[in-house]
C-alpha cells in the first residue's frame, strides 16, 4: 500500500504517565538521577497500531480511560509517545477540547483569526474564508463580542466552523458534536460528508455508536489502552455494544454457544409438534441479555408465511418472534421488539409491544408466538433483523435477550428509489386547463 494513500500511520505506540503519591516525590526523583524510582508507571496506551486512509473516516471508541484522548492528543503533537512513532501527512485540524486555543479575552473575530493561522492560513486566506467561517457558527453579533461571554454551544460552533473551513487534510473530531442543537449537528454531519467526499480523511471520536455507524467505514475500539478490535464499523460496535451490557450485567457464554442452546431448544419443541421451525443466525453480529436463549425463532417472512431472504418493495411482510417466558416473570412485564437495520448498523424500522400496552396471551404455552405486520417501503439494499425481549419494568434500556443479527435479507425493486426509506406516495398536478 503506498504511503500517499495514508493519512495516518501508527505503529506500536505507546505512552506511559509517572504518577506520583506526594508532591515532594517529584523533587526526590529529581535528585536520585536514576537510582531509585518514587513514582508509579500508568500506560494509558499500549503497542497501538492502525492506518487511516486518505478519503477514509474512521470511528474511535471505548470506554472513559481507554486511550482515546491520549491518542488524540498525540497525533495532533501536543504528547509525546513514550515509544512507537506517528506518521501523519497533510494539515490537520482538531476539535480536542472545546474552545481549545481560543483566548476569552479577544472576541469571536479575533479568535477566528488566531485560530486560523494555528492551523496554517495565511491572513489573506482567512479574509477569504471569514463569511463562511461566521455563516456556518451562526452566532450573530457575538462574533464580536469576547468569547468569554460565550456559551459552550457558542464555542464549539465557532471552533469548529474555523476547523472545517481550514480545508484539512485530517478532521479530528472529539465529542464536539455532542453540544448544539439537532440543526447545527446535521450540519456538521453533512459538512464532514464534504470533507468526505473532498479526500480528506476524518478521526471521529464518540459515545454516540449511531454517529460512528452514520459518519464511518471503520471502527477502531480501544480498551485499557490496548487495541481491542479495527474493522468494519458495524460489525466493531456491535461487539462493542455487547461487551458494555455483558461487563455492566456479568459475564454471558459466547453468542455460537448460546445459539447453539437456542437451536437444542427449539429442537425439541419442534418433536413436541410446534409448527414453527427455529431460524436464527448461527453468527450473530451480537448477542447479550440477562436470559439469554429464550428467543426460538425471529425472521422475516412473506405475507404468505414463507421466510425468504429477498423481498420487493412494496411488499406487505411480517416479523414473526417465537420466545420462552423469562424466567420467574410475568409476560406482563416483557416487551417484544424488533428493528431492521442497515449495513451500518443504522436503525431504520423499530417496533415493540410495549407501544400497545402488556402482552396478552390467552394460553399459558410454553412458547409465545409475536408477529409484526407491516408493509415494505426500504428501497433496496441489504439489511439485518433485530429480535429483542424487553425488561418493561426498568425505567433504562434493559434486556433479557437482545439478539442483533437473527435474520439477513435484501430489499430489491424494479423502481428507480432514491433514499432510504420510500412509501408509496401519491402525485397530483394540478393548473389552469388549456
Amino acid at each position: 500500500m503506498s504511503s500517499d494513500s495514508l493519512a495516518i500511520s501508527v505503529r506500536n505506540l505507546s505512552k506511559c504517565f509517572h504518577l506520583y503519591d506526594k508532591p515532594r516525590d517529584r523533587l526526590l526523583q529529581m535528585g536520585s538521577f536514576g537510582r531509585r524510582q518514587y513514582y508509579r508507571e500508568f500506560w494509558a496506551l499500549r503497542d497501538l497500531s492502525f492506518d487511516v486512509q486518505r478519503g477514509e473516516t474512521v470511528g474511535i471508541i471505548g470506554r472513559n480511560g481507554s486511550g482515546k484522548s491520549t491518542l488524540l492528543q498525540m497525533i495532533c503533537g501536543t504528547l509525546t509517545p513514550t515509544s512507537g512513532e506517528i506518521v501523519t501527512n497533510g494539515r490537520i485540524a482538531a476539535l480536542l477540547e472545546l474552545g481549545a486555543g481560543f483566548n476569552p479575552e479577544f472576541t469571536g473575530r479575533e479568535n477566528v483569526y488566531l485560530n486560523a493561522s494555528i492551523l496554517g492560513l495565511t491572513r489573506r486566506e482567512t479574509d477569504e474564508r471569514f463569511d463562511d467561517i461566521a455563516a456556518f457558527a451562526d452566532i450573530g453579533s457575538f462574533i464580536d463580542q469576547p468569547v468569554k461571554v460565550y456559551s459552550s454551544g457558542m464555542y464549539v460552533r465557532l471552533a469548529f466552523a474555523v476547523a472545517i473551513n481550514a480545508t484539512p487534510d485530517l478532521l479530528i473530531v472529539d465529542e464536539a458534536l455532542a453540544v448544539g442543537d439537532a440543526r447545527f449537528q446535521y450540519k456538521c454531519m453533512r459538512r464532514i460528508k464534504d470533507i468526505q467526499n473532498a479526500g480528506a480523511a476524518v478521526l471521529f471520536v464518540s459515545h454516540d455508536v449511531g454517529s460512528v455507524r452514520t459518519l464511518c467505514q471503520r471502527a477502531v475500539w480501544l480498551d485499557k489502552g490496548s487495541l481491542r478490535m479495527a474493522g468494519e464499523v458495524s460489525h466493531v460496535t456491535s461487539k462493542y455494544a455487547e461487551f458494555i451490557y455483558q461487563d455492566e450485567n456479568g459475564s454471558e457464554p459466547p453468542a455460537q454457544a448460546l445459539a447453539s442452546e437456542v437451536r437444542q431448544a427449539a429442537s425439541e419443541d419442534e418433536m413436541a409438534g410446534m409448527p414453527l421451525a427455529m431460524h436464527l443466525d448461527e453468527k450473530p453480529a451480537s448477542h447479550w441479555g440477562t436470559q439469554t436463549g429464550l428467543i426460538t425463532h425471529a425472521a422475516v417472512h412473506a405475507a404468505a408465511g414463507q421466510r425468504k431472504d429477498i423481498f420487493d418493495w412494496g411488499e406487505s411482510l411480517c416479523v414473526k418472534i417465537v420466545f420462552r417466558r423469562p424466567a420467574g416473570v410475568d409476560l406482563g412485564s416483557v416487551g417484544v421488539a424488533f428493528s431492521i437495520k442497515n449495513e451500518k448498523g443504522v436503525d431504520l424500522l423499530v417496533a415493540s409491544t410495549q407501544e400497545n400496552g402488556p402482552l396478552r396471551v390467552s394460553h399459558d404455552n410454553s412458547l409465545v408466538h409475536v408477529e409484526f405486520s407491516f408493509v415494505n417501503y426500504l428501497t433496496p439494499g441489504k439489511f439485518l433483523l433485530v429480535a429483542a425481549l424487553e425488561d418493561a419494568n426498568s425505567a433504562g434500556a434493559s434486556y433479557f435477550e437482545y439478539f442483533e443479527g437473527t435474520h439477513y435479507f435484501s430489499v430489491i425493486s424494479s423502481k428507480k428509489l432514491m433514499g432510504l426509506f420510500r412509501p408509496d406516495v401519491a402525485i397530483t398536478f394540478g393548473g389552469d386547463a388549456a
